[in-house]
């Protein structure tokens, strides 16, 4: 007599689940950034002390966006085992996966901003207005500063030449530069802080080129940023 095979008990269920995710994040880049970044979201909605529906709404933009990426992912593994040599149609069902992904990250983006924008613009306009009214002694010895450990840092390691590679990154100063320019010219604007986060944005994705083409380092890049944003500051102070 034949007894019929027992499925996966429930504790079972769950270790398979889990074992996906943490496959999921062990093999794919993408998911870790996010889950990161999910992470930083929810300790900056606690530091700023977000409402429960804005929470939830969180919660479920950033749900959204894992989710996503795990299927996007199981979608990837099944084609590659199911086709065994170049597939027009599976490449085209990769891409509307990686789309949904896509499209759920930059809900999430938007979600972000429509909570926080309330939040976190007071706070930074009263961190803006401190900067700028700051006594220009003060701004100028952090630039003397930074160019001294520019200066020290180029000299010890030799690399680089004056428009490609080395420190500090020229396109990131100038990128960081523009974005403290537009935040400090948009002073007391209610669009200020948009302006200010796209503007930075930029400035960030400007910095990830350079360092992913190989041109520059992170410290290269994170000199050059800061090298901008803090001379154009001084600049602003200087000229009424």
């Amino acid at each position: 007599m034949s007894t019929r095979p027992r499925g996966p008990s429930l504790i079972d269920s769950f270790n398979f689940a889990l074992e996906g995710i943490i496959h999921v994040l062990r093999t794919q880049r993408n998911m870790r950034i996010h889950l990161a970044v999910a992470v930083a979201v929810l300790v900056a909605a606690l530091a700023v002390g977000v409402s429960k529906v804005e929470l939830m709404v969180l919660l479920l933009a950033i749900a959204f966006v894992l989710i996503a990426e795990m299927i996007n992912t199981a979608l990837e593994g099944a084609i590659d085992v199911a086709t065994t040599s170049f597939d027009p149609m599976a490449k085209l069902a990769k891409d509307i996966a990686a789309g949904a992904v896509l499209i759920a990250t930059i809900n999430a983006v938007a979600v972000g901003y429509l909570v926080f924008s309330d939040h976190v613009g007071d706070r930074s306009s009263r961190l803006l207005n401190r900067l700028t009214d700051a006594p220009a002694e003060l701004t100028l010895i952090a630039l003397v500063v930074t160019i001294i450990a520019v200066i020290a840092t180029k000299a010890f390691t030799g690399s680089g030449t004056p428009l490609r590679g080395g420190l500090p990154s020229g396109h990131a100063a100038v990128a960081f530069a523009g974005w403290m320019a537009a935040t400090l010219i948009l002073d007391d604007s209610r669009h200020q802080f948009l302006i200010s986060s796209l503007t930075f944005i930029m400035g960030l994705l400007v910095a990830q080129t350079r360092i992913e083409s190989g041109v520059h380092s992170g410290l290269e890049v994170a000199y050059g940023g800061a090298l901008g944003a803090i001379l154009t500051l001084v600049l602003f102070q200087l000229v009424p």
